[in-house]
């Protein structure tokens, strides 16, 4: 890993942590729902599953991307490997249901609904790929799959940003349902079209 890589890996880890750990608070008995998410009618059960297995793939999720990890405890990745794959299912079909019931109107419901279904298909087909040893596309799956993953962090950036910008809640909210994810996932795009690119140059003497 380069410098630059470390560094990402780093704070990426970092802050899925933070956000983990808030995630798992609202699976204590006396956890404070915010009344946004309160008056969903699908937040009992479906918010604790959500905070609970996303918290669960955000933690696990980084170790994945460590490839001594990877080369030397090989037994390790694939087991942290499945806690993550069945932490996004488990979260991203809770975060379904969730968003099918946002009281933010049909922008919301669009933009939470794209991002668990994109979020399942992305993490299945990893999964999918690597039962069938394709290794170097599994890898590709999993990178889109995490950035995805990492929602949950982007979204916690943007919502105080909106609150400090004294822009209008609601309607932040509903392009927040978009730009937490859409960003995310075409940087892994653009990251690993690069990867491709150099792959393609000619090796020069």
């Amino acid at each position: 890993m380069t410098w630059i890589s470390r560094l990402s890996w780093g704070a990426a880890a970092l802050l899925s942590a933070g956000v983990a750990l808030y995630g798992y608070h609202y699976l204590l008995p006396r956890a404070v729902i915010p009344p946004g998410i309160g008056d969903n009618p699908m937040a009992r059960p479906w918010l604790f599953v959500h905070a609970g297995f996303a918290a669960t793939a955000l933690l696990a999720g980084p170790t994945q991307f460590l490839p001594r990890l990877r080369l030397t405890r090989p037994q390790v990745h694939r087991w942290l490997g499945r806690i993550y794959v069945f932490a996004c299912l488990s979260g991203g079909a809770a975060g379904l249901a969730l968003a099918s019931g946002t009281t933010a109107g049909p922008i919301a419901v669009a933009g939470f609904g794209l991002l668990a279904v994109i979020w399942l298909g992305c993490t299945a087909q990893g999964w999918r790929l690597a039962i069938a040893r394709r290794f170097d596309e599994h890898r590709r799956w999993m990178i889109r799959s995490f950035a995805l993953t990492l929602a949950a962090v982007t979204l916690r950036i943007y919502m105080p940003l909106a609150a400090i910008g004294h822009l209008p809640p609601l309607e932040s909210y509903r392009a927040i349902a978009f730009l937490c994810w859409v960003p995310n996932l075409l940087a892994a795009e653009l990251y690993l079209a690069r990867g491709r690119l150099r792959l393609a140059q000619p090796v020069r003497a």
